[in-house]
């Protein structure tokens, strides 16, 4: 599985990023009974955090962009939590969170640019349940923060 992704990426422009470590008290993913739970992961896009609020000083298209590069980031997760992603089975169910003003309300188009990028590298195994939710502020200011649930099997 892990050659396949690597292939899919290499064709959509796209390079893992090194797995971030924590910004508090926690660990970035926990494996239990044949599920890996991914914390929230940030945007980042060049080393550098993606940040602005949805509808106020950033435009869908950078949300969908910030979304992407959290996605990119749960993978890189699995990935060192996993020792490769082989034994990822399905993609679960995504936790979407998008800094947002009170009139934004296209967080499920932003939250696409995750779900449409892990259907991209995983095909159907990567179709989820997903919630997408606007929030008012986020960790560091970023636009999106989203966590993941992942079915996986036994090593």
């Amino acid at each position: 599985m892990t050659d396949r992704i690597d292939r899919k990426l290499a064709e959509l422009g796209l390079t893992l990023p090194a797995p971030a470590a924590p910004v508090a008290s926690y660990v970035p993913a926990v494996e239990s009974d044949g599920v890996l739970y991914v914390s929230g992961q940030l945007p980042f896009k060049d080393g550098v955090l993606m940040t602005g609020r949805l509808g106020d000083d950033v435009d869908l298209a950078f949300g969908q962009e910030a979304a992407q590069r959290c996605a990119l980031m749960i993978v890189a997760q699995m990935k060192a939590a996993l020792g490769g992603l082989h034994r990822v089975e399905r993609i679960l169910k995504l936790g979407v969170f998008v800094n947002s003003s009170a009139g934004f309300t296209d967080q499920a188009k932003v939250a696409n640019g995750a779900s449409d990028l892990l259907f991209a590298l995983f095909g159907e195994p990567g179709r989820h349940a997903r919630s997408a939710v606007g929030v008012p502020v986020l960790p560091l200011g970023v636009a999106v923060e989203i966590d993941a649930i992942v079915q996986i099997a036994s090593a």
